[in-house]
């Protein structure tokens, strides 16, 4: 970015809609380091913190990980010196009471949410892509019965943001139909208008 305002982009999207392949390449275009709840939690369950155990226990079964130790992951991570100038928040927040968090943790960091793209993908082909990624990776979270869970976990506990960020005027819906291209340089576009 150019001046010295900080740009908060929250990606929004089912689970394999394609929020971490988009944020790496915003990452590069933009400048924006990626924070990723679910790189977090990899990271404290890689270290044995205690806030990777517990989320560790949330996460194999498909469940939201509690509020207060994502905020506490999220906190510590944009207190890093590489998101002096903002950051794309991948995975955070996931709920409406999250997204409150959000707002009051960014005002310590003399931020706010500039623009949340709506990555929109039908739900038959986030399926196909979950149960590709489960055979590429090995992810355990990726398993049939965790897929449909994470499904049913997302529309009723996350698609609600979708209105509270519509009613500030923060969403912009992206059609996640297409090529990771084109898809990519719509979300640019957009995130550029808004900072």
């Amino acid at each position: 970015m150019a001046d010295n305002r900080k740009t908060f982009v929250v990606l929004m999207g089912a689970p394999g809609a394609g929020k971490g392949t988009q944020a790496k390449i915003l990452q590069e275009v933009l400048g924006l380091p990626q924070v990723a709840t679910g790189d977090l939690f990899r990271e404290n369950l890689k270290n044995e913190t205690e806030l990777g155990k517990l989320a560790k226990t949330y996460m194999d079964k498909g469940q939201l990980v509690p509020d207060e130790v994502t905020v506490a992951m999220v906190r510590d991570r944009l207190s890093r010196p590489d998101c002096v100038s903002g950051a794309i928040l991948d995975g955070f927040p996931r709920t409406p009471a999250q997204a409150i968090a959000l707002n009051k943790l960014l005002e310590e960091f003399n931020g706010h949410i500039n623009i949340v793209p709506f990555i929109n993908v039908n739900q038959e082909v986030l399926i196909t892509r979950l149960q590709k990624r489960s055979e590429i990776e090995g992810r355990a979270d990726d398993n049939a019965e965790t897929i449909l869970t994470r499904m049913k976990v997302y529309r009723e506990q996350t698609a609600p943001l979708l209105n509270y960020f519509q009613e500030r005027e923060l969403l912009v819906e992206i059609d996640g139909d297409r090529s990771v291209e084109v898809v990519s340089a719509e979300l640019q576009d957009v995130i550029r208008q808004a900072s």
